[in-house]
């Protein structure tokens, strides 16, 4: 599991690099990632349902980026938009449009279904981290002071 972590924490990195994220930020943008990956994996460990474990993971990212935008004073989306990247469904959509090219419509119906469930789970849980109150989050940026 230390491996994965690490493997993520440089893959976001390497997406937030991409993105132009500022060189202070980088290493926060890649804990994200590997935070969000790491609670994916433990989701899986007591579950089988991937995409409860996208919604956990989802969710997870969300209340961790919120927590350092706060204290690092930046925007949540630096934080976010690069820590999302291990959760995207990436090769459910390959599957998915492979399969519908060489029309096998069964395979192609279970990926995508599988890929539109994910992609919901994470839409959802980017959702449920925003509704909690600001509030709580603006107490973590004081307390820094």
């Amino acid at each position: 599991m230390v491996i994965q972590f690490v493997v993520s924490l440089v893959a976001t990195l390497s997406f937030a690099v991409l993105f132009c994220a500022p060189k202070p930020e980088l290493f926060f943008c890649g804990l994200t990632g590997a935070i969000g990956w790491i609670v994916y994996l433990i989701c899986l460990n007591f579950n089988d349902s991937i995409t409860i474990a996208n919604l956990t993971a989802t969710l997870a990212l969300t209340v961790i980026s919120r927590m350092i935008a706060s204290l690092r004073k930046n925007p949540v989306t630096l934080y976010l938009i690069s820590g999302i990247f291990p959760l995207v469904p990436g090769a459910g959509i390959y599957y998915t449009s492979y399969y519908f090219i060489m029309n096998e419509m069964a395979e192609f119906s279970r990926y995508g279904m599988q890929t539109v469930k994910v992609a919901g789970a994470i839409v959802l849980g980017i959702i449920f981290g925003f509704a909690l109150p600001q509030g709580w989050f603006n107490a973590l940026g004081k307390r820094r002071r």
